[in-house]
């Protein structure tokens, strides 16, 4: 049996019967004509057996005999002290109760066996009575010698109960009995920088760097300390000192790019980064963080539309480099796919995101990107054979199976849309709007088989996720209306989905056709005339302004915009008879 037992289940093992009362009392009559020697070698067998299924983890079964053995010798501190250890391995706050207890009646007995204090540290700290939990340490510290190691963990819960300076003077503690070491002068490092005192956390680095001259890991805090405090040059120094001695140190010419950069410095940057590409000491995923660093930059001139200078083919000259140098790189082909993305070279991205998956196949996030491009592309073949792929590899991803209902869909497929998109909904997500997309397209594919109660349904449930999604707001004001039903309803929603996109012709067109379907013929006219003001038009736009002009008289008028219908691909066998008999059917 695992620590997982339930140990609520602990009180029901001991709830005596009337019959198991009698039966203890015949047992302390028992004990109780045993001299002291009899009970305290009675005691330690039943101990001893206790401690058996203790080994086995039964621990329910220890309990009964530890406690056992304590009717026969009540000062038994190792009891005490084994059936606290039970106690704190249950998750309820009457275990860690009756495991204080039994701790404290086992420090009460033997005050000089540290891993009584340490047991009573780790239950009050699960308790939290970090207090407590602190002066148990102490005392530990004051009676038991040796224990000096332990000044860490009391450090630690100095600083969870958010006491910095008792945290700094036990580091300061540990420090002189051990010497300086990592864990004091770095969680003084990190104290210092939080209470400000950017001075102390620097003598602390200096300590360390003095103490341990090679170790890249203390110059590379020290650096960061340093530009914390935006005294990027001190930075620098640090780093170029570490490496005229340690040429080989990767990360710190990793670090010392970003500061050249950050400090202005941006030729000299770029010469280091060249290098680095080329240097077989850095690591391929820190060149990889690089060149992403520089597509984000990239990204953001683009989006500013501010002038690049040479910075794209900077970028593309690099990971031509990585490219070079590791062809066989998921994680160079996934940079690459981004870089080429944000370069707008669709096509060359998703054969990168496609050599990715290729290379290792558990990447999601190059699958991610690849499902994407080829939804952007209308690739339905591809984005279902890809998805399917991709679902044996993630049966538990939602974005996954969400793009294999998107190519169903795309291929009109709606049964298997439908199998597929139901199977996601057993899957748990802390994506609410992914979850809202899915119950929409469920809403569609519904409706598309005419199931209108489950397409109904769906649609709600998308909207009680995310009443702002527009695109179901249109797709189920717009079907309602196609029914004559709950008109009043389907107006909202399509005039939301039109506050959250108000120059999207396909919602304007929904909220006109509603309005039709009520009666406000001028209302809908009006509406439909926005979309033309827009310069915009599709053959569904111009029957339906036909169909609205008619209602309001203008039949000359009508036939003219359902022969644009036509003109532009919407000829139908219902707009030809439109056009030929001059009348709605």
């Amino acid at each position: 049996m695992k620590s997982g037992l339930i140990f609520g289940t602990l009180v029901a093992v001991f709830l005596l019967t009337a019959h198991e009362t009698i039966a203890q009392r015949n047992k302390k009559n028992k004990t109780s004509a045993l001299g002291l020697p009899e009970r305290n070698a009675v005691s330690e067998r039943i101990f001893t057996e206790g401690e058996k299924f203790f080994i086995l983890e039964d621990y329910a079964k220890a309990l009964l005999y530890f406690q056992q053995s304590l009717e026969y010798n009540a000062d038994n501190a190792a009891v005490y002290y084994k059936v606290a250890d039970i106690y704190a391995k249950g998750n309820k706050e009457e275990d860690l109760v009756r495991a204080a207890q039994n701790i404290e009646n086992a420090l009460r007995l033997e005050k000089k066996n540290k891993y009584y204090y340490q047991l009573a540290s780790r239950i009050y700290i699960t308790s939290r009575q970090l207090d407590k939990a602190a002066k148990t340490l102490e005392t530990m510290l004051k009676e038991v010698k040796g224990t000096e190691d332990n000044l860490f963990d009391l450090a630690a819960i100095y600083w969870q109960n958010n006491q910095l300076d008792d945290a700094l003077k036990t580091y300061n503690r540990a420090e002189a009995t051990m010497g300086v070491n990592e864990i004091s002068s770095l969680q003084k490092q990190r104290i210092y920088g939080i209470k400000g005192k950017w001075n102390d956390a620097t003598l602390e680095g200096e300590k360390l760097m003095q103490a341990y001259p090679d170790e890249e890991r203390y110059a590379l805090a020290q650096a960061e300390i340093f530009s914390q405090q935006n005294k990027l040059p001190q930075a620098i120094i640090i780093l170029e000192k570490f490496l005229d001695t340690h040429p080989d140190a990767g990360s710190s010419k990793v670090m010392l790019a970003s500061l050249y950069r950050e400090s202005g410095q941006e030729a000299k940057s770029r010469e280091y980064v060249t290098r680095l590409m080329d240097d077989p000491n850095v690591e391929v995923s820190s060149k990889v963080l690089i060149l992403g660093t520089y597509n984000a930059a990239l990204a953001q001139v683009r989006m500013k539309k501010t002038k690049e200078d040479d910075l794209q083919d900077f970028v593309l000259g690099l990971y031509g480099k990585l490219k070079m140098r590791y062809p066989n790189s998921s994680d160079v082909c996934l940079v690459g796919g981004d870089l080429l993305l944000t370069l707008g070279k669709n096509q060359e991205a998703r054969a990168e995101y496609s050599h990715a998956v290729r290379i290792e196949a558990n990447h999601l996030e190059a699958w991610q990107n690849l499902l994407y491009l080829e939804t952007q592309s209308g690739m339905s073949d591809s984005l279902i054979a890809h998805s399917e792929k991709a679902l044996e590899i993630f049966p538990n991803q939602t974005i996954v199976y969400y793009f294999n209902g998107l190519g169903q869909m795309q291929k009109k497929n709606y049964k298997e849309a439908i199998q597929v998109l139901e199977q996601s909904k057993k899957i748990s997500t802390t994506n609410k709007n992914l979850q809202s997309e899915i119950y929409g397209m469920l809403g569609d594919a519904y409706n598309a088989i005419h199931d209108n109660e489950k397409s109904d349904q769906a649609y709600e449930e998308a909207l009680t996720i995310n009443p702002n999604n527009d695109y179901v707001l249109n797709n189920y004001s717009y079907f309602l209306s196609l029914r004559k039903i709950h008109l009043e309803k389907a107006e909202k929603m399509s005039a939301q989905s039109l506050k959250i996109q108000p120059e999207n012709t396909s919602f304007i067109d929904t909220y006109a056709w509603i309005l039709y379907q009520l009666g406000r013929y001028k209302e809908a006219k009006k509406t439909m005339e926005k979309i033309f003001s827009l310069g915009q038009g599709s053959a569904v736009n111009y029957e339906h302004y036909g169909d609205v002009l008619y209602q309001l008289g203008n039949v000359d008028e009508a036939v003219t915009q359902w022969q644009k219908a036509k003109s532009l691909n919407g000829s139908s066998e219902v707009l030809n008879k439109k056009i030929t008999n001059r009348k709605i059917y």
